[in-house]
């Protein structure tokens, strides 16, 4: 399965923003929901501009654990994103992105024979 998708729209949260797995799952309509997001985010190719670390759990909370953790709390403060015991407050800085542009998919559609 490809992530690709997932990926373009991790793409586009903006700095100082973030976004849950579920909200990813529902705006892409992944089969499999926030577990599928979790999946595609652990393959995260490196060296390709994806702001991984702005997809965080449900409740604001950065689920990933070890060092990977201290270092996405970092990239996120960096940002501007208060946190307070590994969990963002989400009334302010969770991304809400138009109905209309995010599910825009740049991929061609399959047209059907007449």
């Amino acid at each position: 399965m490809s992530w690709d998708a997932v990926y373009r729209l991790v793409q586009r949260i903006p700095r100082g923003k973030v976004l849950t797995y579920g909200g990813v799952a529902r705006l892409l309509r992944l089969p499999g929901g926030a577990r599928t997001a979790g999946r595609a985010m652990a393959a995260t190719p490196s060296g390709k501009g994806i702001p991984w670390h702005r997809v965080i759990g449900d409740r604001g909370k950065i689920l990933i654990r070890g060092p990977h953790a201290l270092l996405q709390r970092k990239l996120l403060e960096s940002e501007g994103v208060s946190i307070v015991e590994f969990r963002v407050n989400l009334k302010r800085h969770l991304w809400r992105p138009r109905k209309t542009t995010a599910l825009k998919d740049k991929r061609p559609r399959k047209r059907t024979p007449k």
